[in-house]
């Protein structure tokens, strides 16, 4: 990779980093690609404090794989988080992760998956999580698929002090399935959300939380839990 090259990448990651704030704080009713639109009413907590009815994503499925493999509603209430709608597309065009620029799951797949899924959850604060899954044809496709997406979180743990970049790894098995989750730290070295790469026999995923309402590093190993929990589905 040429010198050029890099700083190009690593400014199309930034700038990823910092529309995505803005994207979240507009967005919120979003249309599923392909299926129905998703929505929630944001405004119908009582007064004993009831959680809202949230946004599900449509039953959107795909051979081998769909939205019931994805994150769901129900997954960020106990975390504090409160959703507002989804977008889900099964063509693997959504950007990986911050890290990725515009990087896809189609591109690092070389649209050689079986099927796609992914999903953009917002909600009533800032920040947003998006989950991109893809199904192999072997374990061993998924293995590799797994590795090179490893190689792309953790290309973005080495950055120059003040940029925001990506903690260390840690390492999670839930029902079978493994995950690595990643901290993720701004400028000022303040927890900002974090992504966890997943996988599930053929299965692969990569999950990203930009933005949380706690500022604990393990917040979002409760958010890859519950995405690994989900991906064999």
């Amino acid at each position: 990779m040429t010198e050029n090259h890099a700083v190009q990448k690593k400014s199309a990651r930034r700038n990823r980093v910092a529309a995505a704030a803005c994207f979240a704080a507009a967005l919120i009713t979003v249309s599923v690609v392909g299926t129905q639109s998703a929505t929630a009413d944001g405004n119908s907590r009582n007064a004993a404090g009831r959680t809202p009815a949230a946004a599900q994503p449509a039953a959107a499925t795909a051979p081998g794989l769909g939205s019931a493999a994805l994150v769901q509603s129900e997954d960020y209430f106990q975390r504090g988080l409160n959703p507002v709608g989804a977008t889900v597309a099964l063509n693997g065009r959504q950007g990986l992760s911050a890290c990725s620029g515009e990087e896809t799951m189609h591109d690092l797949t070389k649209g050689k998956a079986t099927a796609y899924a992914s999903v953009n959850w917002t909600f009533d604060t800032s920040g947003q999580l998006t989950e991109s899954a893809a199904s192999a044809h072997t374990g061993a496709e998924a293995a590799t698929w797994e590795k090179q997406l490893v190689a792309l979180v953790e290309d973005c743990q080495d950055e120059p002090a003040g940029h925001w970049h990506y903690g260390a790894a840690h390492a999670l098995t839930v029902n079978g399935g493994t995950a690595r989750w990643y901290p993720a730290y701004n400028g000022d070295g303040a927890v900002s959300g974090g992504v966890a790469v997943l996988r599930s026999g053929t299965r692969v995923a990569i999950v990203e939380l930009t933005g949380q309402p706690t500022n604990a590093p393990t917040y979002v190993e409760g958010i890859a839990t519950a995405a690994l929990k989900r991906l064999p589905s």
